[in-house]
């Protein structure tokens, strides 16, 4: 697996270039924002008729990875579904395909502002989780140490091209967008200015992760 390694709250962790996180320590994958049945949520609401394969395309490359790490725990990191009446409106054959993804793994659901987790599907339900010097949530909190956060879909350029990235200072870190229909928030936005610290730096996803000074 390609990937950058670094160190946050004592914890040995490594950036995946497919946007997720590996602890190897817990046998821990960790994904936000998987935003499930986006095209279906689009559609409903009169926006334009996306190609509906994004759950579809978004569970290949999580199985992917589940299949390379054998991960044993799995923590997603909220807004797994584009909202409620997404999560019902899976097809069967989706619900059933994320049941064998969870089977035999300790699977956490983190809640969203999207949604608040598909309870019917199993696993754990909880706003936030702390395991060990790690505090995984949705939506990063001020002064938080250690913590584990989505939500914001960062994204950083360099030369030329933008890439979903991961954020990371000496207090958190936050995740990429991992879902296939999921835009990005340039990390020089305001608001992820005012919460990474100035030596923060941006890991950028993709073959070859590549972390640079994050760009403001």
């Amino acid at each position: 697996m390609n990937g950058y390694d670094f160190t946050l709250n004592g914890a040995r962790l490594t950036a995946l270039g497919a946007g997720a996180l590996w602890w190897a320590a817990e046998d821990l994958l960790c994904v936000s924002d998987l935003h499930l049945g986006k095209a279906e949520r689009v559609a409903r609401r009169g926006g334009s008729q996306l190609p509906p394969y994004e759950t579809q395309d978004t569970l290949i490359r999580l199985q992917d990875l589940l299949e390379a790490t054998a991960a044993k725990q799995v923590v997603c990191l909220g807004d797994s579904f584009d909202d409620d009446a997404a999560a019902r409106a899976l097809p069967e054959d989706a619900k059933l395909w994320i049941s064998r993804l969870m089977a035999g793994r300790r699977w956490t659901w983190i809640e969203g502002n999207h949604d608040p987790g598909p309870v019917e599907l199993g696993g754990s339900h909880l706003a936030q989780l702390t395991l060990g010097p790690l505090t995984f949530r949705h939506i990063a909190e001020s002064a938080a140490e250690g913590e584990v956060s989505g939500h914001y879909h960062p994204k950083a350029r360099l030369r030329g091209g933008s890439r979903p990235a991961f954020l990371l200072d000496r207090s958190r870190l936050i995740l990429p967008a991992f879902g296939t229909y999921t835009g990005g928030l340039r990390s020089h936005a305001a608001v992820l200015d005012g919460l990474m610290a100035p030596e923060a730096l941006a890991i950028l996803t993709g073959p070859r992760p590549t972390p640079v000074p994050m760009p403001r």
